[in-house]
């Protein structure tokens, strides 16, 4: 498995005392567990979205970007994820990570310091060159979208037992 040095950098040394640095939880897993840098518990009312501070800037080497992922843990058991899933981090930027949470939970969930809140994902970026033409190669799909194959040529879901 190849490694990518990625520098970071506490933004306020004297705050991140009891935080750890990213890191993966086994081997083999694809994201680092990223805590919350909060000063105080934050509480996210069902339906809200919060900005939670992570304390610390990120240098991601040219040709990657950081995706920032839930935790499936947060949203199968409590409705918490990620609300622009999945976040990108750029190469350039260079201020303060912040994960943003919706609550699409049905009750209040408190997020306290050094609480697991998102995943951390290196990962390569291809940049695309776009180029007009006149017409597109046509395809076996064709323009179908939004479940269309899934669906049969009746309108029915595939597998389905009822006829039209």
């Amino acid at each position: 498995m190849e490694t990518k040095t990625v520098a970071l950098t506490w933004l306020h040394p004297e705050q991140a005392a009891g935080l750890a640095v990213p890191a993966y939880a086994t081997a083999l897993a694809a994201g680092m567990d990223v805590e919350a840098a909060l000063t105080e518990p934050l509480v996210l009312e069902p339906g809200e979205i919060g900005l939670i501070s992570c304390g610390f800037a990120v240098a991601i080497p040219p040709g990657y970007e950081i995706q920032v992922r839930p935790r499936s843990g947060l949203a199968v058991k409590h409705g918490i994820t990620v609300i622009n899933a999945p976040g990108t981090i750029d190469a350039d930027y260079r201020g303060e990570v912040k994960i943003a949470l919706v609550n699409l939970g049905r009750v209040p969930y408190t997020i306290r310091r050094g609480d697991r809140i998102a995943q951390l994902v290196l990962a390569p970026v291809v940049r695309a060159e776009l180029r007009v033409v006149a017409e597109l190669a046509p395809t076996e799909r064709g323009s179908g979208g939004f479940g269309h194959t899934g669906l049969r040529g009746n309108g029915q879901p595939a597998g389905s037992d009822s006829a039209s």
